[in-house]
């Protein structure tokens, strides 16, 4: 295992169903197979993250195919990009594992041996990753400081997630590569139309992410025809639901079809 303590640092071993360093800080694995690696006193919030109901209106979206494209997209470049290394991989801000497990059964499946990790604050989603997706190694953890031993990672997978660039840096081996994912232009505009009445289109403009260069970036953009449900659970599982009005929730509920553009923009950082 790649763990490092979250305390002090040092290694964490595998010892029947914990997790403990050479100080002695002991991590215990839950009955759904992860660890919880936020030590208590790192908490900003008894339950940090995600909720129950944003995560279960995000798996059932998720489980209609709606981003199947983004996650077929995302697992092809991986494995590209992963040929010739030791094919150890982070998902940062896995959520309840849709893309994580994807990478995990595809990279299997061409014939490496890989140990595929998922990381998010959200106990919820973790919890429900771990149970459903055995063979991903799944914790609860902070992305401002990853549990990862120094220059243990090849490929760092990065959707939407915020993270703090030296801990990455820390964290990848040289020559590594990290693939992120952030909406471009239009994403979710007919969506965001609904709640706002000027919309912005999304900023394009790459990260600078230091120690890393910009090697490909490109656009994957297509048409989502969502039902009701589906287009009720697209806004409760994104920030857009905090600023919507009880007649525009209504209104999605009642669309038998509510027609919105997936506009993604896919990049890759090599490590210098």
């Amino acid at each position: 295992m790649l763990y490092q303590c979250p305390l002090c640092s040092e290694k964490l071993n595998l010892e029947q169903r914990f997790y403990r360093c050479a100080n002695n800080h002991q991590f215990d694995i839950a009955k759904e197979g992860y660890v919880n690696l936020i030590p208590a006193n790192k908490k900003r919030s008894k339950n940090p993250g995600d909720n129950s109901e944003m995560m279960q209106a995000r798996r059932r979206f998720l489980n209609n195919g709606h981003y199947a494209k983004l996650q077929q997209k995302i697992t092809q470049i991986c494995k590209e990009k992963l040929i010739d290394t030791n094919y150890q991989i982070l998902d940062i801000g896995c959520g309840e594992g849709y893309y994580t497990n994807e990478l995990e059964s595809q990279i299997t499946k061409s014939g490496h041996s890989t140990n595929v990790y998922g990381l998010d604050i959200s106990k919820v989603a973790i919890r429900y990753a771990a149970k459903k997706y055995p063979l991903c190694h799944f914790s609860v953890a902070s992305s401002q400081n990853l549990p990862f031993v120094d220059q243990s990672l090849n490929l760092i997978l990065r959707i939407y997630a915020p993270c703090n660039i030296e801990e990455m840096n820390r964290c990848i081996a040289d020559n590594g590569v990290v693939v992120t994912v952030t909406p471009a232009a239009r994403h979710l505009y007919q969506l965001r139309a609904l709640i706002y009445d000027e919309v912005r289109l999304h900023e394009e403009a790459p990260e600078n992410i230091d120690g890393f260069n910009l090697e490909h970036e490109e656009k994957l953009s297509y048409q989502l025809n969502l039902d009701n449900s589906d287009s009720f659970d697209l806004l409760q599982m994104t920030p857009f639901a905090w600023k919507a009005t009880d007649s525009m929730k209504q209104r999605l509920q009642n669309e038998t079809i509510f027609t919105c553009e997936a506009d993604f923009m896919i990049r890759i950082y090599r490590k210098n």
